[in-house]
């Protein structure tokens, strides 16, 4: 899809956008940009359909049927996703991750914690 089309759709889909968001804040989720909500249905919702063969009326139902607790948890899969691949835990395979994660696991370099 290409960048055009996304932001036609985007400017097309903004107004359940925004109600969207503006519920998210009614139910104290805090402030939701419209951005973030277009992403997660591009990447989650739409992950494998193409928006622009579908009809307006389906896109905008199933934006209107995000749920808080779905759009939160990917929100937190992917801020996790980014921390790990971008941050101080970049060098980590996913079994020294775990480990790391992991309640009454060992410290770093195996040593007990405690």
């Amino acid at each position: 899809m290409s960048d055009t089309l996304d932001a036609a759709q985007f400017e097309l889909l903004k107004p359940a956008l925004a109600s969207k968001a503006d519920e998210f804040r009614i139910y104290d989720y805090g402030a939701i940009a419209e951005e973030d909500l277009w992403a997660y249905c591009v990447k989650k919702l739409w992950k494998k359909k193409d928006p622009a063969t579908l009809p307006i009326h389906e896109l905008v139902g199933e934006i209107l049927s995000i749920s808080p607790a779905n759009f939160m948890t990917h929100s937190q899969v992917e801020g996790l996703r980014e921390a790990s691949s971008n941050g101080p835990f970049a060098g980590l395979d996913e079994e020294e991750f775990r480990e790391l994660l992991s309640p009454g696991g060992r410290g770093p370099g195996g040593a007990d914690p405690r």
